[in-house]
């Protein structure tokens, strides 16, 4: 394996751990106002439930935003080209998944200090707003990766209305943020308590229907043309069987209270869209509406800058992956129990 290849490999595993990471941050976000008890359940019962969910992910969220940075790092040091071409491009979609970064997490932090029910219903607000804009925004980064970017003749393109809002495109949206919902509902039940998990419970079951029929209605589109232009079709539908494989082991798992298998499941779910996108379409990393791509050879920068990179990433990579595994197990177990509430 060249060393290319290496470097976009890693591309692809700081991504695609992100949206498992990321993923359930966005989901038990998005979750946040529906995980209160029903009309039976106290007021403060319920606000005491709903804080709980973000206490599921109250030691990571910001963590795991370390896993975008090395990420970008990756891009701009290894895929000048690619970075370039692909930042300018998606560039209102990039400063959307931004906006909803900060300001969902100023939300989850502010809200408890919110002394009125207004200020906290708007705070709240925010944190759902924080959580499916990003999710939303993904989706359609994937959309049109798959489907192809309108590239110039100098290389660069840029997306209009109709490329984003195409059916595909949108789809796409749709099916990624009901996966990322899904995600974090496993990830607040194998986290929360006896009853606040059968609700993110049953709620994932009915949000992986959803995200198999968005899912679905994508794939439809692609068989009758008008969806993702992959260059390996055979890896792209064996990927993408293994999504569906994922999905359904997730509903399954949810369906009969198997929390660490469904969250397992919505993992694999989560991080299988880059590998579908970056094997799919080797050895281009990016495609084009109008037939050609950018392969990684013209993407990658020179073999003297690569070889410099690795004696960084050989020591910045197994701090990460360390410290994810440090924080995964000074925090484990569930909420209300080990640790206090956060929020």
């Amino acid at each position: 394996m060249s060393l290319e290849t290496l470097w976009l490999a890693l591309l692809g595993l700081l991504l695609a751990g992100y949206f498992v990471l990321g993923g359930y941050d966005y989901g038990a976000q998005m979750l946040h106002p529906h995980l209160g008890g029903g009309r039976e359940a106290g007021r403060e019962a319920a606000r005491a439930d709903r804080n709980a969910a973000l206490d599921a992910i109250a030691p990571f969220f910001l963590g795991n935003e370390v896993w975008l940075v090395a990420f970008t790092g990756v891009l701009f040091g290894a895929f000048p080209h690619l970075e370039g071409t692909l930042l300018s491009g998606l560039y209102p979609l990039i400063v959307a998944i931004l906006v909803g970064l900060v300001v969902g997490n100023a939300a989850i932090q502010l809200r408890g200090r919110a002394r009125g029910s207004g200020g906290r219903r708007m705070w709240g607000a925010l944190i759902v707003f924080g959580g499916a804009l990003p999710a939303v925004c993904w989706g359609f980064v994937l959309g049109l990766l798959l489907h192809g970017v309108p590239r110039r003749a100098d290389g660069s393109f840029h997306i209009g209305f109709g490329d984003v809002f195409s059916p595909f495109v949108l789809a796409c949206g749709v099916t990624t943020a009901l996966l990322f919902a899904a995600h974090g509902a496993g990830f607040v039940a194998l986290r929360s308590g006896p009853d606040l998990a059968a609700r993110a419970r049953e709620l994932g079951a009915q949000l992986l229907c959803g995200t198999f029929a968005a899912g679905s209605l994508a794939l439809l589109l692609t068989l009758f043309g008008a969806g993702a232009s992959m260059t390996n079709r055979g890896t792209s539908a064996v990927i993408a069987a293994l999504l569906a494989a994922a999905l359904a082991g997730a509903w399954w798992s949810f369906s009969r209270g198997h929390h660490v298998r469904a969250f397992v499941a919505t993992c694999c779910a989560t991080a299988l869209p880059v590998p579908l996108v970056g094997a799919g379409h080797y050895p281009y990393l990016l495609i084009s509406s109008a037939g050609t791509g950018l392969t990684i050879d013209h993407s990658v920068t020179d073999g003297a800058t690569l070889k410099i990179l690795s004696a960084f990433g050989v020591l910045v990579v197994p701090t990460i992956l360390a410290y994810q595994a440090w924080s995964w197990w000074a925090f484990r177990g569930r909420t209300g129990r080990r640790h206090p509430s956060y929020f």
